[in-house]
């Protein structure tokens, strides 16, 4: 049976536009897994498996004989943004948005399910895997300790992630690194507030926040190798003070990028010695936590030309480019690649779209087909049909 392709993406654009309004953040997404179940279910899947890592959804397709099997990824979860835009479909969850395109990721999978599910065209097990909680950078994590492996062995893995800034149609990716490993980290400095009119009668902490926050930026302008690539940003200081009383209490939040292990060690063993040497000059006391939330992205370098040459075929080599710089943005779909090989992508979201994380964004319904089509491609090249 062949899938019509126009009245396919006129689906699509219906269940994105569903799923759109309806936005859940991450380990909420209750009604966007049920969906995506029923879906999958509908289009006659030979098994559908809910509440894998709280509230996965893993759908499993065999055709043939063969014993290889390939996963293709989308994330489902939104953001915790109240969303700024005039569109029908705009979100019907106050606070809630899907403002970084995962209605569309979703969307995408569940085309490339019913074309695959319809037409065939490969030889082995396609695994769909519909993840929770991307965004918090802790979703595949929990997929990952439910037995995703165990449960659904797959020797390859692809995804997508739409991009704003590119033409719609047009495909990105790169072999080794694209896309960077975050760290989080919380610095607490405590010291005696007092009344404003008299800062030596106490020993606040302000003067010593702003301090540490500008010392901060020597870890990568004066530690780290200028050839090497890191990234350190505070973004938030908060404060007890008030507008006549100093603060005896500081929170500096912020969070860090690098692609390599001893990158990330360097930051952190750099960033406690700053700020012991900057509470003790300003004799506050000051305590560090440092966290890994995400990990490096790192493309398998035959399976990205492997990726690339599907979209070649598919759209031609001009909708095609090698990126020449992995980006310092952070994807929980590296926990998946830290383990089997596979690629992450990059889909056009159009060269004026707003972008992620925008209230005012929206993924663009022109480039669903071909995400769609991507995925069946991939797993048809990798997977041939004899």
């Amino acid at each position: 049976m062949t899938i019509d392709r126009h009245a396919l993406h006129a689906e699509m654009t219906a269940w994105r536009h569903d799923l759109h309004a309806h936005p859940e953040f991450g380990f909420e997404e209750q009604r966007t897994s049920a969906f995506v179940a029923a879906k999958l279910r509908e289009f006659g899947l030979d098994e559908v498996i809910e509440g894998v890592g709280g509230t996965g959804v893993v759908g499993t397709l065999k055709r043939g004989s063969g014993n290889r099997a390939v996963a293709l990824r989308a994330d489902m979860d939104a953001l915790r943004i109240n969303e700024q835009t005039n569109i029908p479909h705009r979100s019907q969850n106050p606070g809630i948005m899907h403002a970084c395109g995962h209605d569309g990721h979703t969307t995408m999978l569940l085309g490339a399910a019913k074309i695959l599910a319809g037409e065939g065209g490969f030889d082995g097990t396609v695994h769909f895997i519909f993840q929770p909680a991307e965004e918090w950078g802790k979703g595949a994590l929990a997929m990952i300790a439910d037995g995703l492996f165990e449960r659904f062995p797959f020797d390859e893995i692809y995804g997508i992630h739409n991009m704003p800034g590119i033409g719609v149609g047009s495909f990105q990716a790169r072999p080794d690194e694209i896309m960077s490993a975050e760290d989080n980290f919380e610095i607490t400095l405590t010291g005696v507030g007092g009344h404003a009119a008299r800062p030596h009668w106490g020993n606040e902490v302000l003067v010593a926040a702003c301090a540490l926050v500008t010392n901060l930026q020597t870890i990568v302008s004066r530690r780290l190798d200028p050839a090497d690539i890191g990234v350190v940003s505070v973004t938030e200081l908060i404060t007890d003070g008030t507008r006549n009383a100093l603060p005896g209490l500081a929170r500096i939040l912020g969070d860090a990028r690098s692609f390599r292990s001893e990158i990330s060690e360097t930051i952190e063993k750099q960033m406690r010695l700053i700020a012991e040497g900057t509470a003790m000059t300003y004799n506050v006391k000051a305590d560090v936590v440092y966290t890994r939330e995400f990990v490096p992205l790192m493309n398998d370098p035959v399976l990205t030309e492997e990726a690339l040459t599907v979209a070649r075929d598919l759209y031609g080599a001009s909708n095609v480019v090698i990126a020449r710089k992995p980006m310092t943005g952070s994807e929980d779909f590296a926990q998946f690649l830290s383990r089997v090989p596979g690629c992450f992508v990059f889909l056009g979201n159009g060269e004026h779209s707003p972008p992620l994380h925008n209230p005012t964004y929206d993924f663009n319904d022109a480039g669903l087909s071909h995400g769609a089509n991507f995925h069946a491609g991939i797993v048809r090249r990798r997977l041939q049909a004899g």
